[in-house]
Formats: C-alpha cells, structure tokens, sequence
C-alpha cells in the first residue's frame, strides 16, 4: 500500500515542475522594423532592430535577424525572421514575416506582475 500511495504522490508532484519560457535571438517588435527604410545605414538599422544574430562574416550586404520564443512545453514556438539587404551600405530592401508582436515571456495565465504591489515601479 505504502508502493502505491509513494507512486501516486510522485506522479501527482512531477506535474508541478516550472518550466522557465526559452527566448533566443532579437526581439523583433513590428513597429520597430516598419521603421527601417530603404536609403537608411548600418548604424540606423543597428539602432532600430540591434545587433543581427549572424552578422555577415564574408558579406555585409545581408543581416538577418531571428526571435524564438518557447513559452510551454506542447505548445508551438513563435519563430519570426527579418533579413535587411544592403546595397552601398544603405538599406536596399527588407523582408519580413513578423506581423504581430510576440508574446511576452513569463506573463502568461497566472504569472506574477513585473510590478510591485500597488501597480506603480519603484
């Protein structure tokens, strides 16, 4: 009896495992990236979307930039992808598949605020 009720109670409790949400790469908001134009600089681009995952080593003529975001273990990750081309150093184009911000991570159902207690930061 005591084998049974010790299986139950590890079986119960291994559900009860947090599982810290995996980020990787540049947080790519929307409204940052419909601010890169076409004509703009390295150092714009730069400062608008931060520094590229993969800075081009044998050619700086493409940055990409990559957001992975895992927050659940069944659950799908958010995956998004932005390569700006450079033509003389200034943008020439940019391809994009981010159409909505991601989800913040650890703010899902039933997470603690980022604030303090009374809503205001410190």
């Amino acid at each position: 009896m005591r084998i049974i009720t010790l299986f139950v109670t590890v079986w119960a409790l291994s559900g009860c495992v947090y599982r810290i949400a995996i980020q990787q790469g540049n947080y790519l908001d929307p409204a940052a990236i419909s601010q890169v134009k076409v004509g703009m600089t390295h150092s714009q681009v730069r400062y608008l979307l931060g520094t590229p995952m993969v800075p081009g080593g044998f050619d700086d003529s493409r940055w990409d930039y990559d957001y992975y975001l895992k927050t659940k273990r069944l659950q799908t990750p958010w995956r998004s992808h932005v390569v700006v081309y450079f033509e003389s150093n200034l943008v020439a184009r940019v391809d994009s598949n981010v159409t909505s911000p991601p989800p913040a991570p650890g703010l899902g159902k039933g997470a603690a605020s980022p604030l303090p207690r009374g809503g205001r930061p410190f």
